[in-house]
């Protein structure tokens, strides 16, 4: 598969601003690398370096919820210093976003302070919440998980505190229909430090503990080595019934399908029996590849198979590995389709790549490799086009209405500007892997990325960049499902 990489044409850029197109903040900058994907609005996040963004509707207004890896940034809206943590912004009207809030996190640097995971839920979604109010549930950096009060997103309004005194915190997933929380936490007890620790939020301001899970030789008392942390979970709810757990970043990545209803109802003391019964399936992936995000797309109608008597609707997770080391010093990180139709018997179809040549990417500077998928289900997009965070080859939105085939149709890099700084060397590597020059360079860092309802997408940076918001053009345009945007 080519991946070609064509510079943002003047043309098109005048077309777009003589069109009413982009929020002047984004116009200052520089040309992008683009393909069938255009700028909409821009932020800057007040230079921070950036994790997940959260897309919320909420009545009339559109909320970007933005967490943050550790750093201190100064935030203008309170003229103070303050440890990043979670922004909030109003990107109802997506040519000019704007910010609104600022939650300091954790202190620390990178993936020691921050606050990196957000989610947020409708009080009228929650089966025990005040219907009138909105709950953004957050990690504080590596040592508790809070609930706020989002309601005004501008005054946002600390809830309840979970599980202090963790050890460690990552990527959260939260039911809104039921309030049953998937907490990526560090229990001190266990041998490592990101497992799960399940709580009902049906009532935010009321946290119940379910249960701790984690794979076998994580527990308290294991012996041996110990099984590769917890990245994040994503779960079906109770009418789909499984919660999907993706293991490992890099490495030894492990997509674990678990039945949802044995899990939260099963026997909780986690014994070796106890943590194996609610599994349906495990599948170990390669040494060199992890499970960064494990997104399910079930129920798909193969046009392919359209003729045949079997098999024409088929069930897929699409794992999503992350790239870690600078130039290129490690295996690729890449995209792969799990067929998950026989549930038991998981096995990979096809996967994907940007190909290097196609940029230079390794000596860009930076990370070059997948690290995220979008995580949302809005169904202009879903089942039909995926978007993936590839660091400095940017966003790449694929076509997956045939998994076994997935086909890039539009991408998006954005260009550097002062905000962009050189992405740290992970520590303890510098004397342990190769590095050269190109490792000091500054380079974009598309970090994450989400969509919502209207069909926006959502990329922020690692390397502080900040977020912007894109609209796909051209041909992609056609593969989403238009009738069925939110238009209000």
């Amino acid at each position: 598969m080519r991946t070609l990489l064509q510079p943002f044409r003047l043309a098109t850029l005048l077309g777009t601003l003589l069109c009413g197109g982009v929020h002047a903040q984004a116009q200052a900058q520089a040309a992008p690398e683009a393909l069938n994907m255009r700028l909409v609005g821009y932020s800057d996040l007040q230079a921070r370096t950036a994790y997940q963004p959260t897309i919320q509707k909420q009545g009339k207004r559109w909320i970007a919820y933005v967490g943050h890896h550790g750093d201190k940034k100064l935030n203008p809206l309170t003229g103070r210093q303050e440890d990043n943590g979670t922004s909030i912004l109003d990107v109802t009207d997506p040519k000019a976003p704007k910010y609104l809030a600022h939650i300091p996190g954790e202190e620390g640097k990178a993936e020691q302070g921050g606050a990196q995971m957000v989610r947020v839920c409708s009080g009228e979604q929650l089966p025990k919440a005040d219907k009138s109010k909105f709950y953004m549930l957050r990690v504080f950096g590596n040592q508790a998980h809070e609930v706020w009060d989002v309601t005004e997103p501008a005054k946002p309004a600390l809830i309840t505190v979970i599980g202090k005194g963790l050890k460690g915190t990552h990527k959260n997933f939260w039911e809104c229909e039921t309030g049953i929380a998937y907490l990526v936490s560090g229990n001190p007890m266990w041998r490592t430090t990101r497992m799960t620790q399940i709580y009902d939020l049906s009532d935010p301001a009321k946290p119940v503990f379910i249960r701790d899970f984690g794979l076998i030789g994580q527990q308290p008392g294991a012996g041996g080595p110990t099984p590769i942390q917890l990245h994040g979970p994503i779960s079906t709810g109770p009418k789909g019934n499984r919660v999907f757990f993706g293991y490992g970043t890099n490495t030894d990545g492990v997509l674990q399908i678990v039945d949802r209803e044995k899990l939260l109802s099963g026997p909780k003391e986690p014994t070796p029996e106890n943590l194996l019964y609610p599994q349906v399936a495990r599948l170990d992936l390669p040494p060199m590849h992890g499970a960064h995000t494990v997104f399910p797309m079930l129920n798909v109608d193969v046009p392919e198979f359209e003729k045949n008597l079997l098999g024409r609707k088929r069930d897929f997770i699409v794992v999503t590995d992350e790239a870690i080391q600078k130039e290129c010093l490690e295996g690729r990180q890449m995209v792969w389709f799990v067929d998950i139709t026989t549930e038991t018997k998981p096995f990979g179809v096809a996967s994907w790549t940007v190909p290097e040549a196609s940029g230079n990417f390794c000596a860009r500077g930076g990370r070059f490799g997948t690290h995220s998928s979008n995580e949302s289900y809005a169904p202009v997009f879903f089942k039909r086009i995926m978007f993936f965070a590839h660091f400095n080859a940017g966003v790449r939105a694929l076509d997956v209405r045939d998994p076994f085939f997935p086909k890039e149709i539009a991408y998006f890099i954005p260009p550097m500007n002062a905000n962009t700084v050189v992405l740290e060397t992970p520590t303890g590597q510098a004397t342990k892997l190769p590095y050269t020059e190109a490792a000091n360079k500054r380079a974009i860092q598309t970090n994450n990325v989400e969509v919502d309802e209207r069909g926006y997408i959502y990329i922020v940076d690692r390397a502080n960049t900040g977020m912007h918001i894109l609209e796909l053009t051209g041909a992609a345009r056609n593969v989403a499902n238009w009738k069925a945007a939110v238009t209000e």
